[in-house]
């Protein structure tokens, strides 16, 4: 009996993947394919296999970022690729390690195809109708993915092998998006009526997909295919064509959106799932984030439809160790956080939110001395420019295996995101909200602790109720930029958040009794995994005489002064412990300012008192303009425009990204007749 060999033929890597660890093995055979799906239980582990490669890190990493939610801090300045693509500035020539993803998707579409093939020449059986469905779920999954970022692509609905005609294998053309989304749109509904439901499915995990991921995915799908998108004549590929606009057939968008709201109800109506629920000590949405980064299915599992398994030596990506709050040693060790949270995200929550301070952390884990492991180590208070991401924090997760592989999976389709869509689309079908969308928005909003807040009745105000509840709710889940771009509302968020963020550092507008300086509680920090910890205690202090306290920092440890902060403390209602100590911090100044380091030391920091585990190019700047010598920071606005928050975008042209065209291996140097987004 053969071995199985799963290798992409040399046409593939030609035309659609470029991996040199693949040049020097033989492509499969059809004796092998037919070796493989000789029985159910080696077939289901081929397909099994087929989940691996489904999100790339650069979607995490790079993609997950310029939703007016995360931004990129890395160090080395403003001209990495990182930095660029968040702020929309890209070419053919920058977006190299973005091939990844369409090398990626395609090498997962080769593999479904060749399992798609065979198990339709298998005997039709409960199992192989399960595994077949999840097939298609994998290949649509993959075409999904390739559309958002890139607009039209090559599809196949075949192996490789299959395909005669030679030039067309080696040099695909672009495919109209209309049609592969109807394509990938037809397999997921025959999907849905191949996968039992998950009670059925003999999993003890979601990390596969189930009827419930199965419509999750089928609404998620037909929305993207109804929405927005960047589109343009693919016959002249002439740039005066491009345009944010919706498919041309409003027949079709109808059916579209009638079809996403049906994937949601049969889900919501199976009652099967729900949002994870808090108890006396811990908010929902923090038990929910808290028993992911543990592994605790049995706590998530009614809320996390499908999740890509992250685990192990050979499975695990790195995904978690790029968007966390940072840490600088001890158990955890030095991990910089590389991205972070706009602070008018940060600012948006209403007070009752219990969601912000689980999407977002003001601290992050540093030494107080020396950063030696048997150092104290702090949850050291922020600023505004260094509000980090806190949903897969280090502190929460189980011991990794290795410092870059977290074992955390990755989330790919929640209930609430079934709620928010299903909501969304009965707006859509109904001309306004309907009292099942408002229902389901309640329950989101009921979770989050703003139940009570108003929700809008016209069809317009729900849209953007809707909108900004996404970003809520989905921070750091990498679907909220091209969830912007499908809902036609990337340009006017982007310069909203672009105002926002000049008002915030003029402290104007809705930013004008914003607080600008915060006392925070000492906290040492337990340096063990599965501690529970959430968020520091601060009280912000706007009084001009408790300010005037405060800015005498002594720069040392020193009781006279604690004794004044604890007074400052008291008449906020705060009550200090024997011991118990605070310090000052000027929110929109750099993290390292002479004053911040200066407070920091005020509670006993020596050396780890003007850094954080961060990439600089964000925390070492201000927020504020006074604080920048009456202009704006770089990060945030330039006046030559040669920097700031999304510099870069071009409404009808940034919306997707051009094929990579700079060396073997990328799309447009590999294929003469794959066609460039005409705007590049």
């Amino acid at each position: 009996m053969k071995k199985y060999k799963f290798i992409i033929t040399a046409a593939l890597m030609t035309s659609l993947v470029s991996c040199q660890d693949w040049l020097s093995m033989d492509p499969y055979t059809s004796d092998d394919t037919q070796t493989v799906f000789e029985n159910e239980t080696k077939a289901e582990i081929f397909v099994e296999g087929c989940y691996r490669g489904l999100i790339n890190s650069d979607f995490y990493y790079q993609m997950g970022e310029g939703d007016c939610v995360t931004h990129a801090s890395e160090d080395g300045g403003t001209n990495n690729s990182k930095y660029n693509i968040c702020n929309y500035l890209y070419d053919a020539t920058t977006p190299t390690t973005l091939t990844g993803v369409y090398n990626e998707q395609y090498g997962t579409i080769e593999q479904a195809n060749i399992a798609i093939k065979q198990l339709n020449n298998m005997p039709e059986t409960k199992k192989r109708n399960q595994i077949l469905g999840e097939a298609l779920a994998i290949r649509a999954f993959s075409y999904l993915n390739l559309i958002r970022v890139y607009g039209d692509v090559p599809a196949r609905w075949v192996p490789m092998e299959d395909i005669t005609d030679k030039n067309e294998a080696l040099y695909p053309k672009r495919v109209s998006r209309d049609t592969i989304y109807d394509h990938i749109v037809g397999d997921l509904q025959k999907a849905v009526d191949y996968i039992p439901w998950y009670a059925d499915c003999g999993y003890t995990t979601p990390e596969r997909i189930s009827k419930q991921a199965a419509n999750a995915l089928l609404a998620r799908t037909a929305m993207y295919a109804a929405g927005y998108s960047l589109r343009w004549n693919l016959e002249t590929n002439d740039e005066s064509t491009l345009k944010v606009e919706r498919r041309p057939d409003n027949a079709r968008v109808l059916a579209l959106y009638e079809i996403a709201d049906k994937a949601c109800k049969d889900v919501i109506d199976h009652g099967a799932n729900s949002l994870v629920k808090g108890d006396a000590t811990t908010s929902g949405y923090q038990k929910l984030w808290y028993n992911h980064c543990q592994r605790n299915f049995s706590t998530t599992n009614p809320e996390m439809l499908w999740e890509l398994a992250q685990y192990g030596a050979t499975t695990n990506s790195d995904f978690g160790v790029l968007c966390h709050p940072g840490s600088r040693g001890g158990v955890f060790g030095s991990r910089k956080a590389m991205q972070f949270n706009l602070p008018t995200y940060y600012l948006s929550f209403d007070k009752n939110d219990t969601r912000r301070d689980v999407n977002c952390t003001s601290y992050s884990i540093y030494f107080l001395n020396k950063g030696a492991d048997t150092d104290t180590w702090i949850d050291t208070g922020t600023t505004f420019s260094s509000i980090m991401c806190g949903k897969f924090r280090l502190s929460w997760c189980v011991e990794p295996i290795e410092a870059s592989k977290r074992n955390l999976d990755i989330p790919v389709l929640r209930y609430a995101d079934v709620l928010l869509m299903y909501a969304e689309a009965e707006n859509y079908l109904h001309n306004g909200p309907t009292t099942e969308g408002i229902a389901a928005l309640k329950d989101v909003r009921d979770r989050a602790g703003i139940g009570a807040m108003a929700i809008p009745s016209n069809q317009s105000d729900f849209d953007d109720a809707i909108a900004q509840e996404r970003k809520w709710e989905f921070c750091n889940e990498f679907m909220l930029r091209t969830d912007l771009i499908r809902m036609g509302r990337l340009a006017k968020e982007i310069k909203a958040t672009q105002q926002a963020m000049k008002d915030l550092s003029d402290r104007k507008g809705d930013y004008a009794n914003v607080a600008t300086f915060r006392l925070y509680q000492y906290h040492v920090d337990a340096q063990a995994y599965g501690d529970k910890f959430l968020a520091l205690k601060y009280v912000d202090i706007t009084d001009p005489a408790e300010i005037a306290i405060i800015k005498t920092a002594p720069g040392k440890l020193d009781a006279a002064y604690q004794a004044k902060l604890a007074k400052i403390l008291a008449a906020h209602g705060v009550t200090i412990q024997a011991g118990e100590m605070w310090y000052p911090i000027n929110m929109f100044e750099a993290y390292n300012s002479s004053f911040n380091v200066k407070s920091r030391k005020s509670v006993g920091f020596t050396n780890g008192a003007s850094s954080i585990q961060v990439g600089s190019v964000i925390y070492t700047k201000p927020t504020g303009s006074v604080e920048n010598g009456g202009t704006y920071p770089a990060w945030i606005s330039t006046a030559d425009g040669s920097d700031g928050l999304y510099y870069g975008y071009r409404e009808n042209h940034c919306e997707l990204l051009p094929f990579a065209n700079k060396s073997a291996g990328h799309p447009m140097v590999d294929n003469p007749n794959l066609t460039q987004l005409p705007g590049y």
